[in-house]
């Protein structure tokens, strides 16, 4: 007779110890946590019997919960981890294996708290490995294009993005016998490089390269089984068409880019995957998002330095702002800017300075509207957190303080 419960312990345990770790995806963070408290507990045991190989799948747990959730602590343990197993290697490869780990947790560093140095002491790190086995080899060559494209997005440089994205082919090409995540990870990022360079270009090439990944992504990534790839891969496609979309001024294309993030956002809740969550509400760049859901993200942001809470910020105070001047609210114009004023002077991130800076400017023109007295300073304010947010690897805040740039008649 089935028994349920024994019967799902059972396939639990068997995918606990398989390489893939999509099935991670079906779990949420707080079961995610306790699954890599268990691991790094067992990889520390004097009678593990494979300290290497548990540090390593500890590390990879610990930055997952990192990836969903923003924590400082969890990339931190992660790292641990990740050392722990470098210390229990036997052979070079094993090394080479802790060391592209290592770059891993690097570069999900960059992408969640900014600071592209990161990237360049990843890329220096894989560049100088020598793997023998073929899983490894293909392993770094994924890590080197990934960081690789990371960095000519940063750029913005024609060339330097084709580069990259002749090695995220190769890399994808030579990825068949690593986990479908690591192919997933690759498309996601060619995909994301295509649709930046193919709408900065009018490339339709690359539109079209960028289409097919994101379709193949959606096709494969069943929401019973991979929703969050799933999910970050329709949020993207939204993104993509509905830049082209205001490009071409089409409101039928940018009804269908909304449809693709109302779907992102359908296949999982908040407290499943809390930044996957936020991402989708912020990703909606030019749309006009209710100030509830964008409380609701900036409280799911709260790590101090994190790119989604800077942008989580920024975008709540906007809506708070526009909701005042629209009610021609002076008096809640000044207790916004107070609010502002408190943070400024406080000792904060560089990413949750700069979107204060975009407030305090947003706040000034508000009021000059309203009350029909100069904005003072706002370019220089608006300025100041363009290069602050471009120092530290952020273009969506960069984008952000352009959006709030005002005219040069009422400048």
């Amino acid at each position: 007779m089935f028994e349920f419960g024994r019967d799902l312990r059972k396939l639990f345990e068997k995918a606990r110890e398989s390489d893939d770790l999509g099935w991670l995806e079906l779990i949420g963070v707080d079961l995610l946590e306790a699954e890599a408290t268990r691991e790094t507990t067992d990889a520390g045991r004097v009678s593990c019997a494979r300290p290497f190989e548990s540090g390593l799948r500890a590390s990879a747990l610990w930055r997952e919960h990192a990836r969903r959730t923003g924590r400082r602590t969890s990339l931190d343990r992660a790292a641990g981890a990740a050392s722990e197993a470098a210390r229990n290697t036997r052979t070079p490869d094993q090394t080479a294996a802790a060391a592209i780990e290592s770059g891993e947790i690097h570069l999900l560093r960059f992408d969640l708290f900014g600071g592209p140095e990161k990237l360049t002491a990843a890329l220096g790190d894989v560049q100088s490995l020598t793997a023998e086995r073929p899983a490894t080899q293909s392993w770094a060559a994924a890590l080197h294009a990934r960081l690789t494209a990371r960095r000519a997005r940063l750029s913005g440089d024609a060339g330097a993005m084709l580069d990259a994205a002749a090695l995220l082919d190769a890399a994808l090409h030579g990825a068949r016998g690593l986990p479908p995540t690591v192919s997933d990870d690759l498309r996601l990022d060619r995909a994301a490089l295509a649709l930046e360079a193919g709408v900065a270009r009018r490339d339709p090439r690359l539109l079209d390269q960028a289409g097919r990944d994101l379709q193949a992504l959606v096709v494969t990534a069943s929401p019973d089984y991979r929703p969050l790839t799933r999910a970050r891969a329709l949020a993207l496609a939204g993104a993509g068409l509905m830049a082209l979309a205001r490009l071409a001024r089409d409101e039928a294309a940018t009804a269908q880019g909304q449809a693709l993030f109302d779907a992102a956002a359908d296949q999982f809740t908040p407290d499943h995957s809390p930044l996957d969550w936020v991402a989708v509400q912020l990703i909606q760049t030019q749309a006009d998002i209710a100030l509830s859901p964008l409380t609701q993200a900036e409280a799911l942001t709260r790590e101090p330095g994190l790119v989604l809470g800077a942008l989580a910020r920024e975008r709540r105070l906007a809506a708070e702002i526009a909701l005042a001047e629209a009610m021609g609210d002076v008096a809640a114009l000044t207790g916004l800017e107070a609010i502002v004023r408190r943070r400024l002077a406080e000792r904060s991130t560089p990413l949750d300075w700069a979107a204060d800076q975009i407030g305090m400017a947003q706040l000034a023109l508000a009021r000059s509207r309203l009350t029909a007295t100069p904005a003072r300073a706002v370019g220089l304010m608006l300025a100041e957190a363009m290069e602050t947010a471009r120092e530290w690897g952020a273009p969506a805040l960069v984008q952000r303080a352009v959006m709030a740039m005002p005219e040069p008649a009422a400048a």
